[in-house]
């Protein structure tokens, strides 16, 4: 009886340490994998190089292990159905387009990216200040016309986002740009909320990830100093800075479809900062790569 009793106890011991063992962060065979976004970078970091060998510099990014792109408005030199063709070589995705406010010729515009890119997101970067949410009546016709715009694209099979920056995370007249677009806006319109400018704007950008949810499925992740002006630009690679990327991807979870490394600025090598904040990412697993 005290053998079989032993023997019971024993057998639960043991599978309590085994279930614990499942658990016990750092544990590679058995622990469970977490939840990661793909990381991505917005082409406009690496703007610089791009004009001298647009091919070299792709290769370069794709080297590093980035899963896809987000592309800029190219310079004149660089064919866009040549540049479609090159990422595409390198194992590049596209994840998304940056584009003006996607109206009159600028919609043509909008159109000729998502064929050569093959991508469906197109985002207007927002850039730069002016008028369109300074008071209410101002940021109800914006309401007006992004929803068209929502419209128009979604006929050619296109889906419509926004970028921020620091302004529309400011106080005007009585409400905050974004927060006013998120319950307002047609529900398919997506968010691609730049974490560092939300700080730099005064928000708490793990706050906002939270409250955006599913409206954001982009993040542009930089990291700095966080503060208006001059200084705004001294950027420094992902976790070198002020901004609190573990939580803000823990807000996010399964609502991050990709996490994109940009830098606006950096005063160093751009490929060095590049790699960093890749390596910061994706070792930490806030992030995953190819490599």
């Amino acid at each position: 009886m005290m053998e079989s009793d032993y023997s019971r106890r024993d057998f639960i011991r043991l599978l309590t340490l085994s279930s614990a063992v499942i658990t016990i962060p750092g544990c590679g065979v058995f622990e469970r994998e977490r939840y990661a976004a793909n990381i991505g970078i917005q082409l406009y970091t690496v703007r610089t190089a791009i004009e001298k060998n647009f091919d070299a510099t792709i290769g370069k990014i794709a080297d590093m292990g980035y899963v896809g792109v987000e592309t800029y408005f190219l310079p004149e030199h660089i064919p866009l159905e040549a540049a479609a063709r090159s990422l595409k070589e390198v194992g590049l995705e596209i994840l998304g387009c940056h584009c003006n406010l996607p109206v009159g010729d600028d919609k043509t515009m909008t159109l000729k990216m998502a064929e050569a890119y093959e991508s469906d997101r197109m985002i207007y970067h927002g850039w730069p200040q002016d008028d369109k949410y300074k008071n209410l009546d101002a940021i109800t016709s914006t309401v007006e016309l992004y929803n068209q715009i929502s419209v128009s694209l979604k006929a050619e099979g296109l889906r419509f986002g926004l970028h921020n920056h620091w302004w529309e995370f400011e106080k005007a007249d009585s409400y905050y740009p974004f927060y006013y677009l998120l319950e307002n806006l047609d529900p398919e319109i997506f968010f691609e909320i730049d974490v560092y400018w939300a700080k730099t704007g005064g928000q708490d950008p793990v706050k906002v990830v939270s409250d955006f949810g599913r409206r954001a499925p982009l993040l542009h992740i930089k990291d700095g100093p966080a503060k208006k002006g001059e200084i705004g630009y001294q950027q420094v690679p992902a976790g070198e800075g002020v901004i609190d990327i573990p939580n803000i991807v823990k807000a996010g979870d399964k609502n991050i479809e990709w996490m994109i490394v940009e830098f606006d600025e950096y005063d160093q090598d751009i490929f060095a900062g590049v790699q960093k904040s890749y390596s910061y990412l994706t070792k930490n697993r806030l992030a995953k790569g190819k490599i």
